[in-house]
């Protein structure tokens, strides 16, 4: 081969990685694995990688680019046996300043480190990590923190050592930048020590990094205390974790309660159901009973999940008084995170407490003022349903769900829709004509369109659940003879329904009473229900050509109106009628 040839690909290379242009940088890094192809493994490793390593460049979107493609590259330099050759430009990238670079080159050394034998480990691994964690720059030693779990395990008991030490001094370096980084990352490095080495240096970091003079660090152990947690007994945690839980409960800062709040259900599994049912009840409730909406709002999260933790009389007596509380809340956010989750205790409390406790403060939730809270008890109701059943819930709640269905939000009122062919399958038709089909057929003359739009869908599923016979004498008369209302958006409703429910009814149901109405309206003065009529055309023409007996239909009546529609004065009138015409054809 010509050398000039050979040399094309890494001479293109420099030149862009050395352009002006950052996009042109961005593209070469976006290319190294290519290049690397041409160039072979040999020439990777000798001449591409040292390139890489002097030229770090000065644009973060390049920088980042490089520290992810570095990530994949050792099948490029010849496997594994070669890895340890992109830990040199990874470990100049995880000191950089940009916090995104440094993140994206200690992913890579963490996808890198477990190719690694014990010899590279050894040999460039650990001094790497020595380098980094008492680099000059906060950055490097941020860095570092990231490195050891997954270097830890493939090393020697010596090096194992000095890197338990080295991790304890970063615990406890001066600037928070880097505790902050150790809290991040002591949960990852505890499940790979030892019991013995877990308890003798790793809780000891846990508690110093947990009474931090900063609530940034403090609220970061809360995820470790879950990690160490579940890889110790029960009376282990008790011994070592309930005075530091408790003491966080009562934090004064509330970003720590607030992580506490949220992590709560992980926790209590975490530390065992004796703990759990001893200490953490009275904690819980102080979480739920917090001064800030915040820590109340991640505590109403995690009723349900907590509930299963403990029985029935703890429920009752000490979570469900604080739950009546929060009902009234002064924050919506709260109410609505709870409206979210409390239809989770009716499972766990069975039907009647369910009844007798839950029911009334579901009713509360449902007149609530803020919408939110509205849409999320009604979005839930399925839960409560399969455990008391549609006679109790339609007795106690229906009265409620129907002044909803009225509701000056729209997004409450779709909610109602969406959750009306449910309510319908649970009914039966008797009750659901007696109690919903008005109001079914009243949102079809809705102001807003989504729920016009919704109420069209929602005939179609109703259809499908109480079959072609009930929509052919229930809703079908109902909706045609909105097709003759002066109002032309009445009409177009009618264009849309009977579009939406055709596929739902008969092929004799269609030709006897939605085709007439669809031909009618052909004639509408409004342009815009004429080209909606184009586009219900398109839609029924594969529903009558499916059965023989309507077939001809498509012919005599359906293409003899697109051809009319397709010579109208308006513009969109003739572009949806030749597109159905072509569809036809």
């Amino acid at each position: 081969m010509n050398p000039e040839v050979e040399l094309y690909p890494i001479a293109i290379l420099i030149d862009e990685l050395r352009h002006d242009d950052v996009s042109l940088r961005l593209n070469a890094i976006k290319r190294l694995n290519t290049i690397a192809l041409a160039l072979g493994p040999q020439r990777a490793r000798d001449e591409l990688i040292p390139f890489l390593d002097e030229s770090i460049d000065d644009e973060d979107e390049v920088l980042l680019t490089l520290a992810g493609e570095l990530g994949d590259f050792v099948e490029y330099l010849g496997g594994p046996q070669y890895a340890h050759i992109l830990l040199q430009p990874l470990e100049n990238l995880a000191a950089v300043e940009e916090t995104m670079v440094r993140d994206k080159a200690v992913e890579s050394l963490n996808k890198i480190c477990p190719l690694l034998n014990q010899s590279q480990l050894e040999q460039y691994y650990t001094p790497l990590l020595k380098r980094l964690s008492l680099g000059d720059w906060f950055t490097s030693r941020t860095s570092a923190t990231g490195l050891y779990a997954c270097g830890y395990s493939l090393a020697s008991a010596a090096t194992q050592d000095d890197m338990r030490k080295s991790f304890g001094q970063l615990c406890a370096d001066d600037t928070p930048m880097v505790r902050r980084a150790a809290a991040t990352h002591l949960g990852a490095f505890a499940k790979k020590v030892s019991k013995e080495h877990l308890i003798a240096d790793i809780i000891p970091l846990f508690t110093k990094l947990s009474q931090d003079d900063q609530d940034s660090v403090r609220l970061l152990t809360v995820t470790d205390l879950v990690a160490i947690a579940e890889e110790l007994t029960p009376e282990e945690n008790k011994t070592y974790f309930l005075q530091p839980l408790k003491t966080m409960v009562a934090d004064k800062s509330w970003r720590v309660r607030y992580m506490i709040a949220d992590n709560f259900v992980k926790l209590s599994k975490a530390v065992g159901e004796d703990i759990t049912r001893d200490d953490l009840v009275s904690a819980f409730v102080r979480l739920l009973k917090d001064n800030e909406a915040e820590v109340r709002t991640a505590a109403a999260g995690q009723v349900p999940g907590f509930a299963q933790l403990v029985d029935k009389e703890t429920i009752l007596n000490y979570i469900l008084p604080c739950v009546k509380d929060m009902i009234t809340d002064t924050s919506q956010h709260v109410r609505a995170a709870l409206a979210m989750q409390i239809s989770g205790l009716a499972p766990i409390l069975g039907k009647e407490s369910t009844t007798e406790h839950l029911l009334p403060l579901f009713l509360q939730l449902l007149k609530d003022e803020f919408p939110d809270v509205r849409l999320n008890i009604i979005s839930k109701l399925e839960t409560v349903n399969n455990v008391i059943g549609i006679e109790l819930l339609s007795q106690s709640l229906l009265p409620a769900i129907v002044e909803l269905a009225e509701d000056k939000q729209w997004r409450v009122r779709l909610a109602i829709i969406d959750y009306i062919p449910l309510l319908a399958t649970q009914l039966g038709v008797e009750f659901f004509d007696e109690k919903l089909g008005a109001l079914c057929m009243s949102w079809l003359g809705d102001s807003v369109f989504s729920i016009r739009e919704a109420a069209t869908v929602n005939l179609r599923k109703l259809t499908e659940v109480f079959g072609v016979d009930w929509a052919k004498q229930t809703i079908i008369p109902k909706v045609l003879a909105m097709g003759t209302h002066p109002n032309y958006l009445y009409r177009m409703t009618t264009i849309f329904a009977i579009t939406a429910m055709a596929p739902a009814v008969t092929p004799e149901v269609t030709r006897d009473y939605i085709l007439p109405t669809v031909t009618n309206l052909v004639s509408d003065p409004i342009p815009n229900i004429r080209f909606n009529v184009a586009k219900s055309i398109e839609a029924l023409i594969p529903v009558l050509s499916q059965n023989p007996d309507t077939k001809p239909l498509v012919d005599q009546q359906l293409k003899p109106a697109l051809v009319k529609l397709s010579e109208d004065t308006d513009n969109d009138v003739r572009f949806f009628s030749h597109k159905a015409l072509v569809a036809v054809e």
